[in-house]
């Protein structure tokens, strides 16, 4: 038994120093002198590259320094504060709020050399393994797609109960959405009804939902469109609910089987081609006919062009690729722009059709996005009809942005709906998973300006003043568009050109983002010193307004009529 009992001891010794062991080794990380030296090294030369690297640019480009300091002035007013109670002097505020905290972060990123430096190579890099980013990713044969519409596509019922709840939950966020878009389209309905006026909807199909193949290819051979498991009970509630639908889906799909040469949808890009937009709008006036009885047409008022068009995806610019890269070429495109008598079309205040739209409309018609103007789906709408035709549109956020311009303008007594017999709602269908569809008062007000400068028509003045607020700028490279602009509130006026402004307060629209550039007023910060020429922004609005933009939170601010700030 004695040889036994040793034998045993052994294995558990032997079996408790391999414990001992593994132990010890999985807490400790052992290496060379030399290795551990250049490791250290190799850290803190990183550490002090970046900083040297900033501070070097700094000097080549003064404008980084202001940029990267105004930063850290937008910190200290909301959060060093400081009061005495009782002749005890005690902090308030110690952190400032998330949003500016994530607005400097932006800034200062922005600013960064390194990343200007790294990004676009390492993009390349990540390209050649077959990955995109966090906004796009890439499908098959060049094909591109926007992370928002593939979430919408394969995302859960957005109508179901415990998404809503989630997506409504604030949180922490004051600002919460209203996630359910029925509830903010029936409102709505309501409210147009009550002036005589009829209602269609029109959800636009995202890339994905009729090519998907093009993304994956377990959908090769798929010949109808792919949507969200809500979209069918959502337009069965609709039509429920008296309201009229148009849904150019089926349509698409119909015409992709029938002509699949033909492409409707641009590879690199998260719009519709020229072919599908034409088709869709043709499909859209015969309803509108059948909804509402609208005048005739009126014959030989509107002709069209051809133009060609090259121009970048929006999706592809989203990758932040080096410059000249061939990857994703420009994409070519024939447009058909829209006469009305001699000149290109515009919205007409006095007709009876309103259209309410997002970029889908604007792609061929708003220059800056780079693919032409006066070709874009309103106007084809308007070819089609025979008629002229109001449009309120702006990219992005279709869910709310339009109904919310439509509504301030009423609230400041410019009632943009006399007259009219119907409103066209059109946004894209991914907002239907992922818009904010607020409910919003569409009562008409009296006109106020609440003591704010505004030159009068048809002037230019020079002005300087002192930045109050600023609204929230995009980062470029984070949204799918190159162009936007922020609300300034101005005060202590001064002007050579026009005395009158003299020391009082204005708002005004300026340039934030110019084809994916950040500007100056990108920066702006309470308490800049700026220096403007304004003019009305009614002088410019036909050309501006469709542009994305942010506006200030401040409802006396809302209701004051604005300026242009070039």
């Amino acid at each position: 038994m004695k040889p036994i009992e040793a034998h045993s001891t052994a294995r558990i010794k032997a079996k408790v120093t391999r414990e001992e062991q593994a132990a010890h080794e999985l807490g400790h990380t052992e290496f060379a002198r030399g290795t551990r030296v250049a490791l250290v090294v190799f850290f803190l030369g990183v550490l002090v590259a970046v900083p040297l690297a900033q501070c070097y640019a700094a000097l080549r480009q003064p404008e980084r320094v202001t940029r990267f300091s105004a930063g850290l002035r937008a910190l200290v007013p909301d959060w060093a504060r400081v009061k005495a109670v009782n002749g005890v002097v005690s902090a308030v505020n110690l952190l400032p709020p998330s949003s500016q905290i994530k607005t400097v972060e932006d800034d200062w990123e922005q600013t960064s050399v390194v990343g200007e430096a790294l990004l676009p190579r390492v993009q390349s890099l990540l390209l050649s393994l077959g990955q995109g980013n966090e906004k796009a990713y890439l499908g098959r044969d060049g094909w591109l797609f926007y992370r928002a519409d593939l979430d919408y596509v394969t995302g859960r019922a957005f109508l179901d109960p415990a998404v809503l709840k989630r997506r409504a939950s604030t949180g922490g966020n004051p600002k919460a959405p209203q996630p359910d878009p029925l509830k903010g389209i029936v409102q709505f309905r309501d409210q147009l009804a009550a002036r005589g006026i009829a209602l269609i909807v029109m959800p636009v199909p995202v890339k994905p939902s009729i090519y998907p193949e093009c993304f994956s290819s377990r959908n090769t051979g798929n010949a109808q469109a792919v949507q969200n498991p809500s979209f069918d009970p959502f337009k069965s509630q609709l039509t429920r609910a008296g309201i009229a639908v148009f849904d150019p889906a089926p349509l698409l799909a119909e015409a992709k089987a029938s002509a699949p040469a033909i492409p409707l949808y641009l590879k690199t890009d998260t719009h519709w081609t020229p072919p599908a937009m034409e088709l869709a709008a043709a499909a859209l006036a015969g309803i509108a006919r059948q909804t509402v009885t609208l005048p005739a047409p009126q014959p030989g008022r509107f002709s069209t062009i051809g133009k060609t068009v090259e121009n970048m995806g929006d999706v592809a610019m989203m990758l932040k690729l080096p410059a000249g890269q061939q990857t994703f070429p420009p994409e070519t495109v024939r447009l058909r722009q829209v006469l009305d008598g001699k000149r290109f079309w515009r919205p007409a205040a006095e007709a009876g059709v309103l259209f309410l739209g997002d970029s889908f409309a604007n792609i061929y018609s708003l220059e800056p996005m780079g693919w032409g103007e006066a070709a874009g789906f309103v106007e084809h709408l308007s070819l089609a009809l025979g008629l002229p035709v109001d449009a309120i549109c702006r990219n992005d956020a279709g869910s709310h942005a339009t109904r919310e311009m439509l509504a301030k303008e009423l609230q400041r007594g410019q009632d943009r709906l006399v007259g009219k017999q119907l409103v066209i709602w059109e946004f894209a269908a991914r907002e239907l998973a992922g818009g904010d569809w607020k409910r919003l008062s569409m009562t008409l007000g009296e006109k106020h300006d609440g003591g704010m400068y505004v030159p009068v028509a048809g002037k230019t003045v020079e002005i300087r003043g002192v930045v109050r607020a600023a609204s929230p700028a995009p980062r470029p490279g984070s949204v799918p568009y190159k162009d936007h602009i922020v609300m300034v509130h101005l005060a202590e006026l001064e002007s050579t050109d026009d005395p009158a402004a003299a020391g009082k307060d204005a708002v005004a629209f300026v340039w934030s983002m110019r084809d994916n550039v950040a500007t100056a007023a990108s920066r702006y910060r309470p308490g800049d010193a700026v220096h403007l020429r304004l003019c009305p922004w009614a002088d410019v609005a036909e050309k501006y307004e469709a542009i994305n933009r942010s506006e200030l939170e401040d409802d006396e601010i809302l209701l004051a009529e604005p300026a242009w700030g070039g």
